[in-house]
């Protein structure tokens, strides 16, 4: 099938590309930029005049729910979920119940995201079985099936011999490991930021230091094994100005952060409203600060939804006794956006985070519209005005505070493998 993408402001940064252009698609593949190639009929015209046009979307963490509780999601609502935000790539975490510490987990995920047909989910693989942070998973048979790196996800592993053998294997192998720092012990009973509109509200808080240990003792046993390793959604200043001491010194080492997290605080808490009820907890002001500067400056290299589908009963309880995550498919590029509305990042780089950077961290020939790369791509009219809503959203969980909410920037249209999968006409 072949698509012309017509009169569109083109945004490559893999290709340092910025200019309004034409896009000619052949056959699933990028076939010619600008001039349409010989004897190039289109099949399908896209007029994407006052649009981006830019390489699909890569949210380097979201949660599909499946395998598990399918009142959450499955992978076919939150396949269409992705694609109606421009998501053309999803990593999705080990926990899945069953969790992917099987090679048949990561098979059946891989099978369903092909039945769906809408868009390219990795999985990636529990780096301990059942995340229990006590035996190595068959990291190499996962890998094997489809496994794209490795995680405890917040499932501490506090034994650290137990951890440094994890990080040995992985070094051995070149495998991608992924913290999401937690201590355990820190971090128990808590269920926002420990400051002082947690004390107001009578809540029990997680510090800092819950997250700031876990990423210094990570860091230390980085470096000792060679392991190379992702920081997966910071939350706090000080864990920035760790990872940038580490790059400094040459380690092996990435992080991303999550739109809430920079666009939130823990201030945003009061009213005991349960969609803001996230772990890792929104932070303070000089957290945020320091979250959007390591953006600025390089040390955070991509942004992603940190997507959690729940369903109605599981938002319902007493504030702390409510399942913490919030829904962030559809809304990440236009909450991304305000980043560049407040001249943070110019659109170049917003969409660099969101696409080439964490394709870079994963490995993943994706997030690039070279010619004979992939078709993935994500259109979109920045000034359009639109609101999610509960009928309107694809996802099978409504759990976000920025339902109903005024937002800018609005996917039209998204292509997957040369195929259209969204179109929001």
């Amino acid at each position: 099938m072949n698509i012309l993408i017509k009169n569109g402001r083109l945004i490559d940064p893999a290709n340092k590309i910025d200019s309004i252009t034409d896009l000619y698609i052949s056959n699933g593949h990028i076939a010619s930029i600008n001039t349409a190639p010989e004897g190039f009929v289109a099949d399908e015209l896209i007029d994407a005049s006052d649009k981006i046009v830019c390489p699909g979307l890569i949210d380097i963490c979201a949660h599909a729910r499946e395998p598990g509780p399918s009142q959450k999601g499955s992978i076919k609502t939150e396949s269409m979920a992705a694609v109606a935000g421009g998501i053309t790539t999803m990593i999705t975490p080990p926990t899945t119940n069953p969790i992917i510490d099987t090679p048949a987990v990561a098979k059946l995920i891989k099978d369903r995201c092909t039945e769906a047909g809408k868009l390219t989910i990795h999985p990636m693989g529990a780096l301990t079985k059942a995340l229990e942070g006590e035996q190595l998973s068959p990291m190499h048979a996962l890998a094997s099936s489809g496994c794209i790196a490795f995680t405890n996800s917040r499932n501490a592993i506090a034994n650290s011999l137990v951890l440094t053998r994890c990080l040995e294997y992985a070094a051995t192998h070149d495998f991608l490991v992924v913290f999401q720092a937690q201590d355990a012990a820190l971090a128990q009973g808590g269920c926002m930021h420990d400051d002082s509109t947690c004390t107001r509200l009578g809540l029990n808080g997680i510090p800092e230091s819950a997250e700031t240990v876990e990423v210094a003792r990570c860091l230390l046993l980085t470096e000792q094994t060679g392991v190379r390793a992702h920081f997966g959604q910071l939350s706090c200043e000080r864990s920035v100005r760790m990872i940038a001491e580490a790059q400094e010194r040459g380690l092996p080492v990435t992080a991303d952060v999550s739109i809430q997290n920079l666009l939130l605080t823990d201030e945003n808490v009061n009213g005991f409203n349960n969609n803001f009820h996230l772990i890792p907890p929104l932070r303070s002001q000089l957290d945020r600060a320091g979250l959007i500067q390591g953006l600025i400056s390089g040390t955070i290299q991509a942004i992603c939804s940190d997507h959690q589908p729940h369903e109605r009963a599981a938002k319902e309880a007493p504030f702390a006794d409510t399942e913490p995550g919030m829904i962030g498919l559809e809304t990440l590029l236009s909450l991304s956006l305000w980043l560049v509305e407040q001249e943070m990042l110019d659109l170049p780089q917003l969409i660099e985070k969101l696409t080439l950077a964490p394709a870079a961290i994963l490995g993943l020939d994706a997030g690039n519209l070279a010619i004979g790369r992939k078709a993935d791509i994500c259109i979109f009219d920045p000034k359009a005005e639109w609101m999610l809503t509960p009928e309107t959203s694809y996802s099978r969980g409504k759990n976000t505070p920025f339902m109903d909410h005024p937002l800018k920037g609005k996917v039209t249209n998204t292509l997957h493998n040369g195929q259209v999968v969204y179109s929001a006409n």
